[in-house]
């Protein structure tokens, strides 16, 4: 099923051609269908995997018991397993009246900032990240070393016991980039539940190149920890599920630069400049500028 969408993506020139999963470098997952009425029976701390039999669940509740199973697949990550379960489920929609509309803008300085006020600071400052960062940066070297000791010692009798010590240290630095992942993908899901439970009547967000703003080599490394691409794609899909409608402008749409009071267009801001200053005497954050001009906006399209 896998190689058939890449296959696909491939044909359709949206990818590369496909390439087979290493176990060193990708995630070891099984996908399991449900063939018999036994398989996938879901208990309070524990599941029945088909061809595996019976596994304890180190964390419980999350699945109802009584929820009609459909496949699950099984993968490892970092040393650890983890079970992903397909059910069907009744979604409840949020059924709080509608408030007026927002504009979203999302950026480096902050992950976003709401016309309503809101503003979600960026979690990669904090200093929680830092130091996770810090320890990985040591852990990486560590294991750089490991590789240059062991071509040095190719030949040597201790090279089972180095390659042990390799892998120990592999798994080390996996560890910290999953917690990392972690703490970044939960931000992102908090940010998402935040906005869902306003319940707009909509929400305009920008059509971000990501893959442009990756080429420049000053702000690559920042665009990809702010994971805008899975906050985008999260928030469209809670969006849709309780009713709220989406807008997107155009990328082309200067959002940055429009003054939001007279409507002139700044052409000269650049990125430096975090305060909004107009000749109509307009003065504001640049970003809550930009904000209130996407839930202004006139031209969009609806996705």
């Amino acid at each position: 099923m896998n190689g058939e969408k890449a296959f696909k993506k491939f044909f359709k020139g949206e990818t590369s051609f496909p390439k087979f999963k290493k176990k060193k470098n990708k995630d070891v997952k099984a996908y399991f269908p449900k063939n018999n009425k036994t398989d996938w029976t879901i208990e309070r701390h524990r599941v029945n995997i088909p061809t595996i039999g019976w596994m304890r669940l180190k964390e419980y509740g999350y699945i109802p018991t009584n929820s009609v199973v459909k496949s699950g697949t099984v993968s490892q990550k970092s040393d650890r397993y983890y079970v992903y379960i397909l059910v069907e489920e009744d979604i409840k929609p949020n059924d709080k009246p509608y408030s007026c509309g927002i504009g979203i803008d999302l950026g480096i300085k902050d992950t976003a900032i709401c016309s309503n006020g809101i503003k979600f600071k960026n979690i990669n400052k904090t200093s929680k990240v830092k130091k996770i960062e810090r320890k990985l940066k040591r852990e990486q070297r560590k294991l750089s070393r490991k590789y240059e000791s062991l071509k040095i010692r190719n030949k040597n009798n201790k090279e089972e016991a180095t390659r042990q010590n390799i892998q120990k240290q592999v798994v080390k630095v996996q560890k910290i980039h999953q917690r990392l992942y972690n703490i970044r993908n939960d931000y992102n899901n908090k940010i998402v539940s935040e906005l869902v439970k306003i319940k707009p009547v909509f929400i305009t967000i920008e059509d971000l190149a990501i893959s442009n703003m990756i080429k420049n080599k000053h702000l690559s490394k920042a665009v990809q920890k702010q994971k805008l691409y899975e906050l985008r794609n999260k928030l469209i899909s809670k969006s849709h599920q309780n009713n709220i409608e989406i807008r997107q402008v155009s990328i082309w749409y200067p959002s940055s630069k429009l003054c939001n009071k007279c409507g002139s267009v700044k052409k000269d801001l650049k990125l430096s400049d975090r305060v909004y200053n107009c000749k109509c005497g307009y003065s504001f954050d640049r970003d809550a500028n930009a904000s209130y001009n996407l839930r202004d906006a006139k031209e969009y399209k609806i996705i």
